[in-house]
């Protein structure tokens, strides 16, 4: 029974995580607009390998990493960063009639391990995640229980990227306002949006 609540605790935590428009979901809209549903998928498997990882070691160390406020320190600022270049990159790719998955020359899968060892943002998130589900006994990691919630977690990722991307085909394919300013104007603005948000709680965080 536990082992089953690790898993959908895990699954719940990184599908609804795995919503919000961030650059990895729009580079994967790209790859399937491009190249169809196993490249996709493939570039899926990518990310989830990294965030595997990324997921297990911030369950090791939560505590550790939640108490290192100088390392939290740079990795919120350096996404504010991060989402501003995001919205310049994806507003001139737009413009130069080109796409951010074809500025790397990578086949699909590595692409997905490239950019998601480039999500630095994901370390503070599941730390701090990982941390209120262990403090709220909500899981329980002791032997193999750790690995069953990373694994809910990553197929959590999987699923709730991959929804995101067929919604945004399905937009962009139906809905003309959406296909003509999508990502020429809705994807840049929302990075913007998401750079301007986390500038404001940085400076109430720390200054």
């Amino acid at each position: 029974m536990q082992n089953l609540k690790n898993i959908a605790v895990g699954f719940l935590v990184s599908f609804i995580g795995s919503i919000p428009l961030g650059y990895l979901n729009v580079v994967g809209f790209q790859v399937y607009e491009k190249s169809g549903l196993t490249p996709t998928m493939l570039y899926l498997l990518g990310v989830i390998i990294i965030e595997f990882f990324v997921i297990y070691f911030t369950l090791i160390f939560a505590k550790r990493l939640a108490e290192n406020k100088k390392l939290t320190k740079y990795i919120e600022g350096f996404s504010i960063i991060f989402m501003f270049l995001l919205a310049y990159v994806f507003y001139s790719s737009a413009n130069s009639k080109s796409d951010f998955s074809t500025g790397f020359n990578y086949a699909p899968f590595v692409l997905g391990i490239v950019l998601s060892c480039l999500n630095f943002i994901q370390i503070p998130f599941w730390t701090g995640w990982n941390l209120w589900l262990l403090n709220g006994k909500y899981i329980e990691i002791s032997g193999h229980r750790k690995y069953v919630f990373v694994l809910g977690t990553i197929a959590g990722t999987f699923c709730g990227m991959l929804t995101l991307i067929l919604a945004l085909h399905y937009f962009a394919s139906n809905v003309d306002f959406v296909a003509k300013y999508l990502m020429q104007i809705i994807i840049p603005m929302v990075f913007l949006g998401f750079g301007i948000w986390q500038g404001f709680k940085f400076w109430k965080k720390y200054c």
